[in-house]
C-alpha cells in the first residue's frame, strides 16, 4: 500500500513544534511495510490543505492519505471542511469508528470532527493532531484499512468473510 502523510499544523510550519504526530503515522506505515510515498506539512489554511490533499491523491499515486491535525473545535481547525471539498464520497463509518474506539479511553475524542472519504481510488482519513489521538485512530484503522484500499483499487470485489484476510470481520 502506498501512503501519504500530511501534517496540518501552524506551529509545525512555523518551526515552533516538532511534528510528533506525523512521525507516529509514518512509523506505523513503515512498521506495516507500507510504502510512504510522501510526507508534508501545511498550515491550518483550507486552500493549503486542499492543495496538499489533491497532490497526494492525484500526483503521488497514494492508496491512502492520512492527515493529522486540524480536526478539533478551534476556529483554525478546518481539515474536515478542506477534506470534504476534495473527496467524491464520504466514508462516515471510518470516522465514526475512530471516534467510538478512542472515546472508550479518552472521552474528549467525541470533540473530534475528522472525516474520511474517497477521491478517485484513494482513501483519505483525518486523524487528530496529538500523538495519542493518532495512535488511537491507527488502532481503529488497522483491521479495516487494507480491505478498504483493496476494494478501492479493484483488487477485491467481494465483501464476504472469505474475501477478508484471515476471514476477519
Amino acid at each position: 500500500m502506498r501512503v501519504a502523510v500530511i501534517t496540518i499544523s501552524d506551529s509545525v510550519v512555523k518551526g515552533d513544534r516538532q511534528d510528533t504526530s506525523g512521525a507516529v503515522v509514518t512509523g506505523w506505515a513503515r512498521a506495516k511495510k507500507y510504502d510512504v510515498v510522501s510526507t508534508s506539512v501545511c498550515a491550518d489554511e483550507t486552500v493549503e490543505i486542499v492543495r496538499a490533499l489533491i497532490h497526494a491523491c492525484d500526483s503521488d499515486g497514494s492508496d491512502l492519505v492520512l492527515t493529522t491535525g486540524g480536526t478539533g473545535l478551534a476556529a483554525r481547525d478546518v481539515t474536515p471542511e478542506a477534506t470534504r471539498a476534495v473527496i467524491e464520497r464520504e466514508a462516515q463509518g471510518i470516522a465514526e469508528r475512530i471516534r467510538a474506539i478512542a472515546m472508550t479511553s479518552f472521552p474528549r475524542a467525541a470533540l473530534g470532527r475528522g472525516v474520511a472519504g474517497v477521491r478517485g481510488r484513494t482513501l483519505i482519513v483525518n486523524l487528530p493532531g496529538s500523538p495519542s489521538g493518532v495512535r488511537d485512530g491507527l488502532d481503529a484503522l488497522d483491521p479495516i484499512v487494507g480491505h478498504a484500499c483493496d476494494v478501492l483499487s479493484g483488487k477485491v470485489t467481494e465483501h464476504t468473510l472469505a474475501a477478508s484476510p484471515g476471514g476477519a470481520k
